[in-house]
């Protein structure tokens, strides 16, 4: 018999868009995007976080600069209430993520705990 694991994870994908924490971090996202300040200050949030992250990738060092720069956009980003609350709402999204994989390893961990 043939497992077909793409049609489970297709399955699990439809499910998890059924959950609260998706639909909370959906409404989250619609808040943010629908506010322009709020959506502009998160988009520079986000690209700043990605220049930064691409610079480490690299082997390149962050500039004092760059990380003052880093630390006042994020302030300013989570004292926003609409963005703080679709950080939160992802961070509940992350949890069911992070259980997710941690039962899909469950497998491959016993296979080396019985070595």
């Amino acid at each position: 018999m043939t497992v077909n694991i793409y049609d489970d994870i297709n399955k699990l994908e439809s499910t998890f868009r059924s959950t609260e924490e998706f639909s909370k971090l959906k409404q989250a996202v619609e808040a943010v995007s629908a506010d322009s300040e709020s959506s502009q200050l998160f988009k520079n949030f986000r690209d700043l976080q990605i220049t930064l992250q691409q610079k480490q990738a690299q082997g390149e060092e962050i500039t004092e600069e760059e990380m003052v720069s880093a630390q006042a956009t994020a302030q300013a980003a989570q004292a926003d209430p609409k963005i703080l609350a679709m950080l939160e709402a992802e961070m509940g999204l992350s949890q069911i993520i992070d259980e997710v994989n941690r039962v899909l390893i469950k497998p491959v961990q016993s296979l080396y705990e019985s070595m």
